[in-house]
């Protein structure tokens, strides 16, 4: 030992410190004590990754420590876990197997560590297929083995929380892909804490300027915030003493993340976001059968001090979420004139809120719980949405999205039975929820005794009872409606069989028209007729042709027997031409980009090399990342663009970082939106403000005035950000003008 170098010796000590440190946590939890299993587990993957080191230049065993650490005391699991999080890179990483785990700690750790070493890359191969494929993977063993889930979430957590030493396209594409997958898995399994900061850290690294301002604000405020909450508690604190229970309470202020969001959502400045502040009763039941009842007592005694909220009490003591979720959330009015919100659990509670599954868990000893129904349902949607491939990378993230995140209503069927679907589900999803045949008869529905269409968005507390027909077939338009995975994936692969159905029956009355026509039935005599008529592809005629939306006639006839030589001619010129502009121009576009440089995005470039996107309009000063698409042209967007979004989750290599480098030459549209109380001259004003001081040039102007209050939209050109905030600090002076903002359309 004396013989090492210190810097070797500091390493080992950093090592042996941080191991020390998860044993002792470990030791506090109330889990059995297996520490050999978990030293051995420790020397093993130390001994693996001996001598390698991370970006940050600390040693690599580092990281596993850490995500241990955090599965031992974010997410509340046991030795089997904290072995496996130890063990989660070596058999990527070094030359050990699975076989080599297994043999050595036992087939559940190494179960485990396989599920973990499958979906290695983050959810990321060279293409958005392998990406998709790897999130597929993810869910797979989910469903064999949550902690799989949960590991790889504490992993992800730790890349974010050492996020500073990557490079900036590599940090968007983490950041992107965490805040569109990994926060709401966090959420669904019920990790608040987790998601919360996941979402803050992915913020942080995506718009380092506006996380800066907002974290400012919030400190600034600070004070005043624990003086209200101070006034505001005392005399809950006074009903609870009298109550006699056991509690504490707590103040919850709005995260980084949702307060941004909301000021986007809304169009509304900071300080106008008035739910910043939240209070948290944690109370212990006087036993365990009245802790419902205790939540509700004091439910009543805190609103006899403060006046509740008549649509704002969530009940999801009686109700929990599919994650387990159980607290009673209150909206009081505070003495200052504000409504605060205040959320009432029990301990047990705050540890299923805090911790999620992992509170109330399988592995536990003493069996399970009764919210484990919910997680096998939601393990079973899983499974659903896995037996159906989804043709599109794109479009499973999509669905997944769409149903394991989303947010749940209660519905009733006219029996009575409660049913948990969705938000925002249709008519239509409900009946697919019964069953496939109700779904793929239905006509219509009765919500609530009155009749309604299919594309009824259902609320909660609804009771609906559907109707069918036995001559009602999937129509095409469904698809759009439906919004749930189970109905989509039934309507489509429905549509499917119809489709090739037809496509057969096409392909037969196609025959027979050529047959007749003495027509020869060659590949250019099928494009011709494509083109005709405008269908994708081959299968799209004849599909037409089989389901009679296409008639072959004589327009067909005559495109076919038209004389093939003029044809030629437009074939040759076209083909020597457009190779001829490639070759020049393809070499030259493509030994330029480097995904590890910063793209600088210059007066010159923006006009002739890159494209600002359609759906988000980028302008200089914005928020921006590069796409490389699949004809190699680089496409701007802003990095909170929803595309943007899906792109960073599903291509996530073709990300680049960019950089603005202009001067005020180039010109682009934006849009404002104001609204205020109309007044004489008001619309002069505004114009004055734009065109006179600021010298800008406006293109289209939209105002109309319903009861005195009138809103608006400008349509500017301007060269960057700058100019949009001068403008609408300028705008916001003039006296009638309440509210003025940057909309995208």
């Amino acid at each position: 030992m004396d013989n090492l170098p210190p810097k070797e010796i500091s390493d080992e000590e950093m090592i042996n410190q941080a191991f020390h440190e998860l044993l002792n946590d470990y030791l506090n939890t109330k889990h059995r004590k297996k520490v050999e299993i978990i030293t051995k587990a420790f020397n093993f993957a130390n001994q693996a990754h001996k001598g390698i080191k991370r970006r940050s230049g600390e040693p690599y065993i580092m990281h596993p420590i850490a995500v241990a650490s955090i599965v031992c005391n974010e997410i509340g699991l046991g030795s089997t876990s904290i072995c496996a999080a130890l063990l989660h890179d070596v058999v990527e990483d070094t030359d050990y197997t699975v076989e080599d785990i297994e043999n050595i700690f036992g087939p559940k750790i190494a179960q485990i560590v396989d599920g973990l070493t499958k979906i290695s890359g983050g959810i990321f191969g060279d293409r958005a297929s392998a990406q998709a494929e790897n999130f597929k993977k993810l869910l797979l063993t989910t469903s064999n083995d949550i902690r799989v889930i949960l590991i790889k979430i504490a992993d992800r957590l730790h890349n974010m929380r050492t996020l500073g030493s990557m490079l900036p396209n590599k940090q968007y594409k983490i950041a992107g892909e965490t805040l569109y997958i990994y926060a709401p898995l966090a959420n669904r399994l019920g990790l608040y804490k987790i998601k919360t900061e996941l979402e803050n850290l992915s913020f942080k690294y995506e718009h380092p300027e506006e996380y800066a301002e907002i974290e400012e604000k919030l400190n600034a405020t600070a004070a005043e915030r624990d003086k209200v909450f101070n006034d505001f508690t005392a005399p809950i604190r006074t009903q609870l003493d009298k109550m006699g229970l056991k509690y504490r309470i707590l103040a919850r202020v709005k995260s980084i993340y949702s307060i941004w969001n909301k000021m986007q959502t809304k169009h509304v400045p900071f300080e106008e976001i008035f739910d910043l502040l939240a209070a948290r009763i944690i109370f212990e039941p006087r036993n365990i059968e009245e802790e419902l009842n205790d939540c509700f007592d004091i439910y009543v005694s805190i609103s006899k001090i403060y006046k509740p909220h008549p649509d704002r009490l969530r009940d999801w003591v009686s109700h929990p979420k599919a994650n387990g979720y159980q607290a009673l959330h209150v909206t009081l009015m505070g003495n200052n004139g504000q409504w605060i919100e205040v959320q009432i659990r029990s301990e047990r509670m705050n540890d299923v809120a805090e911790q999620g599954f992992a509170a109330h868990w399988k592995y536990k000893e003493g069996g399970g719980s009764e919210d484990e129904g919910e997680l096998e349902k939601w393990l079973k949607t899983i499974k659903e949405i896995l037996d159906d491939p989804q043709p599109d990378a794109i479009d499973f993230l999509d669905t997944i999205k769409l149903n394991l995140f989303a947010s749940e209503i209660f519905v009733f069927t006219p029996k009575g039975e409660l049913k948990t679907m969705p938000q925002n589900s249709t008519a239509l999803d409900f009946a697919f929820s019964l069953h496939t045949d109700i779904g793929s008869h239905c006509i219509g529905a009765k919500v609530n005794h009155k009749l309604v269409p299919l594309s009824h968005k259902l609320q909660s507390g609804d009771q609906v009872e559907i109707l069918t027909s036995k001559s009602q077939r999937v129509q095409p338009q469904w698809e759009v409606f439906a919004t749930t995975a189970r109905a989509r994936a039934k309507i489509a692969s429905i549509l499917r069989k119809e489709r090739k159905a037809n496509q057969k029956i096409g392909e037969e009355i196609l025959n027979e028209f050529l047959k007749k026509e003495e027509i020869r039935p060659e590949e250019a005599v099928i494009e011709k007729l494509r083109k005709l008529h405008n269908a994708k592809n081959e299968e799209e005629l004849l599909a037409a042709i089989g389901s009679k939306a296409i008639v072959l006639g004589e327009a067909d006839k005559n495109e076919l027997k038209e004389k093939q030589t003029s044809n030629w001619k437009k074939y040759l010129t076209f083909s020597f031409g457009n190779s001829k502009e490639k070759q020049e121009e393809k070499p030259q576009e493509k030994e330029k980009i480097n995904p590890k440089q910063v793209l600088k995005l210059t007066e010159e470039s923006l006009q002739k090399k890159y494209i600002m996107a359609e759906c988000c309009h980028p302008i200089p000063g914005d928020d921006v990342l590069g796409y490389v698409d699949e004809n190699d042209r680089i496409i701007i967007h802003k990095r909170q663009c929803p595309v943007a979004a899906k792109l960073k989750s599903s291509y996530g290599n073709r990300i680049l970082a960019t950089e603005w480098d202009t001067h005020k030459e180039l010109s682009f549209l934006v849009y404002i939106y104001i609204k205020g109380i109309d007044s004489m001259g008001l619309l002069n004003e505004v114009t004055q403000v734009i065109s006179r001081q600021l010298n800008v040039n406006i293109r289209k102007l939209t105002i109309e005035t319903v009861d005195g209050i009138f809103e608006g939209k400008i349509q500017l050109w301007v060269h960057d950000v700058d100019d949009v905030k001068t403008i609408c600090n300028n705008l916001k002076k003039i006296q009638n003008i309440k509210q003025v903002s940057r909309v995208e359309e």
